[in-house]
């Protein structure tokens, strides 16, 4: 009876854990491969800011950089460019975090690591709203704080 008792715990376990949901496979599929990072804009607040993206570099150097995706590994490059922006390849794991799938809302997960995909940040990283995806274009958004106040930074890619 032990045994038994044993077994169906081990099963239940296994069944609540489930696999990947449809909808993250789905946007894991239409991640991959190469975009652009064509545009930052910060909704709501009009004006110039000096924004640091991902503790790297000012957003203008994110402007037109390119983004390499990798879905079947989650692993991923990027390349900034720009005037008196410090080129090179940036090298980072990705993730989407199925709690909020369901409900079509994505969190995308985004650590920095060296070019051996080991973390650079003591396993740190950025959460990011995924507020649209498509084949050809996506929308990234993330919110900081702004002297005590929601700031909106978005970023706009296409393929």
């Amino acid at each position: 009876m032990k045994k038994y008792l044993i077994l169906f715990t081990v099963a239940a376990l296994i069944a609540s854990c489930g696999g990947t949901s449809k909808v993250a496979k789905e946007a894991r599929k239409t991640f991959d491969g190469d975009w652009t990072l064509t545009s930052i804009t910060y909704p709501n607040n009009p004006g110039d800011f000096n924004v640091t993206l991902f503790n790297e570099a000012s957003a203008s150097c994110f402007e037109n950089s390119t983004w390499d995706f990798v879905s079947n590994n989650n692993r991923g490059t990027y390349t900034v460019s720009g005037v008196g922006c410090d080129g090179g390849t940036n090298y980072f794991i990705w993730s989407i975090d199925e709690e909020n799938t369901p409900a079509g809302v994505y969190d995308f997960l985004l650590k920095p690591t060296n070019d051996d995909y080991k973390s650079t940040t003591g396993n740190q990283g950025f959460r990011l709203s995924l507020k649209s995806l498509s084949d050809t274009n996506m929308v990234w958004e993330q919110t900081v704080s702004l002297d005590g106040s929601p700031f909106t930074i978005r970023m706009n890619f296409s393929k």
